[in-house]
């Protein structure tokens, strides 16, 4: 049996052409770390407020865009969602696991 893989078209569309400024390195690491402490999924604009500074939108647009094309975020119709794991008991409980 061949297992299907669907690859979600991506949320946030860019064109690379336009862009005027791209974020940096600590900018990048700014958002992750925030999407990281939220509860829940967030919105853009309740991501914006939860910042430890201001930030371009057009800046945190490709870096959203970038995170979700890594696949360390999800983006749905309710927000923003950070979904990778990298806990070390979470990651051996998946090595000890049984496929089904």
């Amino acid at each position: 049996m061949q297992q299907l893989i669907h690859k979600q078209e991506p949320r946030i569309h860019l064109s690379l052409n336009s862009v005027m400024h791209f974020p940096t390195l600590k900018t990048v690491l700014i958002v992750e770390d925030t999407l990281k402490k939220q509860d829940g999924p967030v919105s853009i604009e309740a991501l914006k407020r939860a910042l430890p500074k201001k930030i371009m939108d057009q800046s945190l647009r490709i870096i959203l865009a970038y995170l979700e094309n890594k696949g360390f975020i999800i983006i749905g119709t309710k927000g923003i969602s950070w979904i990778v794991n990298d806990n070390p008991k979470f990651l051996e409980m998946i090595k000890k696991s049984k496929a089904i």
